[in-house]
């Protein structure tokens, strides 16, 4: 998978102390505010020190005219410039899927274009263990810095496949034996009703509001639904996703007691 690309800015404890934490190699010198001196900035240089990564100072003015996607910055009086990763394609999945020692699990999303929700499906995937993340190139959200700061890091951990025909991925990936499961409302069978302990299986979650295309429908062995309230029509997909895939691996943790 592509290391790095882009280089920006990026601001706020918790984003610079997970890039600290996960890839000190990709970040520039750290930036304070002057004058601050509290606990909390005290840990982010022990923890730039610890890391090799250099502290320096700089006005609140010059903190103020910081942007990062032609936006001003939101910094909470810190900032770092990194490097950031870029999405892989199909031969880095195929790279992946080579290379994992156990039953992968994969999240497919078609069509998601939400920054916030691409965000919180990339940190709910890798909190449940997954693979990788597989999105089309078009009309679909990209590793944009809203998506990054709402992963809380994530995007720069679990790889994010971008693939040029969804619907081709997803036969290749069925010919190598993944069983393709789709989330949709009027799915025939409960998520929980459903046994993915030991099967290679992607999950398949639609586009905010329109679900999947029919299209990517036809690919997927499965259809399921997510059992709720009669009031309560449908749920976020990022919601939705974290929902299946924490029943995916209760299932797989509960299969290898």
């Amino acid at each position: 998978m592509a290391e790095a690309g882009e280089v920006t800015w990026i601001g706020g404890f918790h984003a610079i102390e997970a890039a600290l934490r996960d890839h000190p190699e990709r970040l520039g010198a750290i930036a304070v505010v002057a004058g601050r001196d509290d606990r909390r900035v005290r840990r982010l240089q022990a923890q730039a020190r610890k890391a090799g990564v250099g502290i320096e100072t700089q006005p609140e003015a010059w903190f103020d005219k910081l942007k990062s996607d032609g936006r001003p910055l939101r910094h909470q009086g810190v900032a770092a410039r990194m490097t950031l990763t870029v999405p892989g394609d199909e031969q880095d999945l195929a790279g992946l899927l080579a290379a994992s020692g156990e039953p992968p699990l994969l999240l497919v999303l078609d069509g998601v274009t939400d920054p916030h929700n691409l965000g919180a499906c990339l940190r709910a995937a890798e909190a449940a263990g997954v693979l990788a993340v597989i999105a089309p190139k078009d009309r679909a959200c990209g590793l944009t810095p809203a998506v990054r700061k709402t992963s809380a890091g994530s995007a720069e951990r679990i790889p994010f496949i971008q693939v040029t025909n969804l619907a081709r991925t997803l036969a290749d990936l069925k010919q190598q034996g993944v069983w393709m499961v789709g989330a949709s409302g009027d799915g025939p069978v409960s998520l929980y009703e459903s046994d993915f302990a030991r099967e290679p299986v992607a999950l398949v979650m639609g586009a905010e509001g329109s679900g999947l295309r029919r299209l990517t429908q036809d690919r997927c062995d499965q259809l399921i639904h997510i059992p709720m309230a009669p009031s309560v029509e449908s749920l976020n997909v990022s919601v939705a996703s974290a929902v299946c895939l924490f029943e995916f691996r209760r299932q797989r943790l509960i299969s290898g007691d």
